[in-house]
């Protein structure tokens, strides 16, 4: 855990400041021929209360090659596969609608062939007050493809900690909506309050008033 404590420094001050709660991982980067391999590719929102309409696309490039290929394309809900050397293997495991910020894909049944360079693009629309403003990110994992699982303890480590993130990030989010929901309960008791000594002040005056008509 002490090689966790600079990670969580770090993300608790990112955190701070994107209010959304999304954190940029990067991708592990090297698979297992045979199983299934998790693209992962994050771009976190500069604000969060913008509204975004957002697609992704997939770019592979093989060692020794010069031209990327268009692999694969998300535009909500609809997930197309651009390139038949992965015809049927890649799955969408990003953001489930339009506003994305998650652009993973996995590859199912990872074969040799599928070591080298990706690249993700996520191309942003903004809704802004004024205009739109589109706004484009790339990122690249460059990925190695083994026989066998070669874990490192440097890669066991930065995994553990990936996973207490998001726990951290879990129970942050839970804090944040109970105090959310503790401000709404007091502000609504609080306007309870306010209506029956309202009422409570209207039937005093009411009654002093029955009051003084009776007197006379």
């Amino acid at each position: 855990m002490i090689f966790c404590l600079p990670l969580l420094t770090v993300f608790s001050l990112f955190v701070a400041q994107c209010h959304g709660g999304c954190a940029e991982v990067d991708s592990l980067t090297e698979a297992v021929a045979g199983e299934r391999f998790l693209l992962g590719c994050i771009s976190c929102k500069g604000r969060e209360e913008v509204s975004a309409q957002t697609t992704v696309d997939w770019h592979f490039k093989r060692p020794g090659q010069e031209e990327f290929r268009h692999i694969f394309h998300y535009d909500h809900p609809r997930a197309d596969i651009l390139h038949e050397d992965f015809s049927d293997r890649l799955v969408w495991h990003g953001t489930q609608h339009s506003d994305i910020q998650t652009g993973a894909v996995y590859i199912l049944n990872v074969t040799f062939n599928d070591s080298g360079t990706y690249r993700c693009t996520f191309n942003r629309n903004l809704n802004l007050p004024l205009s739109d403003k589109l706004f484009t990110v790339e990122k690249k994992v460059e990925l190695t493809v083994v026989a066998v699982a070669n874990r490192e303890m440097a890669a066991v480590i930065s995994e553990i900690c990936m996973y207490v993130l998001i726990v951290v990030l879990q129970l942050w989010l839970i804090v944040v909506l109970v105090y959310c929901y503790k401000k709404i309960s007091n502000e609504h008791e609080a306007w309870e309050a306010r209506k029956a000594l309202k009422a409570q002040t209207e039937l005093l005056e009411s009654k002093d008033n029955c009051d003084g008509v009776q007197l006379e």
